[in-house]
């Protein structure tokens, strides 16, 4: 890591962006299709497909 907090790597610094990217897409299926999808929140497994709105963190 540099400095700054950015990694040196270009893969690496782009692969946060992209796996936000899949998270919304797999919420977005998910609740499309009426199937559960899993996260894990305060120690605890929280289908978030059943939420209606988006909690921001």
């Amino acid at each position: 890591m540099e400095s700054n907090g950015q990694p040196k790597d270009r893969d690496i610094a782009g692969s946060k962006a992209a796996l936000t990217r899949a998270a919304k897409q797999a919420l977005a299926l998910a609740r499309r299709t009426g199937t559960p999808c899993w996260v894990m929140r305060d120690g605890k497994l929280v289908d978030l497909a059943k939420r209606r709105t988006v909690v921001a963190r």
